[in-house]
């Protein structure tokens, strides 16, 4: 798996990227958006996954932080989508099923050439502190659509807003763990691609 750098610049955001999957290229993460609730989720996603990752974003925050956040879906989709190239000796799949306190998560990913999205996930509040929830979904779904992988999210119970997309973001760091794991089987399909 190679360095892949991305860079995203519309009217609304300007986003850099560099994603590196086994931590080859990479000394260190940086994570610098102007969404301190988005930066912490990222941090949770990247050190429990074990890749790289450095961005830098900006976004016309003063009309919302919808069109930052997605960019940054996007980007980061579009990148894995070019790091796995194709999928060549990766096992494909992954779960995890993660605790954070009160809440429990279940993550489930496919990295086939397929992509789809499921979230079945109901916060108790619309925000933790300024950062709307439903963001989360917006993020999630760019991600795994520009990814082109299948990814179902399925959060079972928390009272706590700030546990449960703990436990999301942990869940998919850890079920993105085992996806990318190499394996000697060139293609993990019997169609022979993926």
């Amino acid at each position: 798996m190679k360095l892949v750098e991305k860079e995203r610049k519309t009217l609304e955001t300007e986003i850099v990227l560099k994603l590196d999957l086994k931590g080859d290229f990479l000394e260190k993460n940086i994570i610098n958006t102007p969404i301190g609730f988005l930066n912490h989720m990222l941090e949770l996603f990247v050190y429990h996954s074990g890749i790289k990752l450095q961005i830098l974003a900006k976004g016309d925050l003063e009309v919302d932080w919808h069109h930052t956040i997605e960019d940054i879906g996007i980007t980061l989709g579009e990148a894995l989508n070019e790091a796995l190239g194709e999928r060549k000796e990766i096992s494909r799949y992954g779960e995890a099923t993660i605790p954070m306190e009160e809440a429990l998560t279940q993550v489930i990913i496919d990295l086939a050439k397929r992509p789809y999205f499921y979230y079945d996930v109901n916060f108790p509040t619309e925000k933790i502190k300024d950062f709307d929830t439903q963001l989360i979904e917006e993020f999630l779904k760019a991600f795994a659509l520009n990814g082109k992988f299948t990814l179902h999210i399925r959060n079972f119970y928390g009272k706590n807003a700030h546990h449960i997309a703990e436990s999301i973001f942990k869940a998919l760091a850890y079920a993105f763990k085992k996806a990318i794991q190499s394996t000697k089987i060139e293609i993990l399909s019997t169609k022979g691609e993926l």
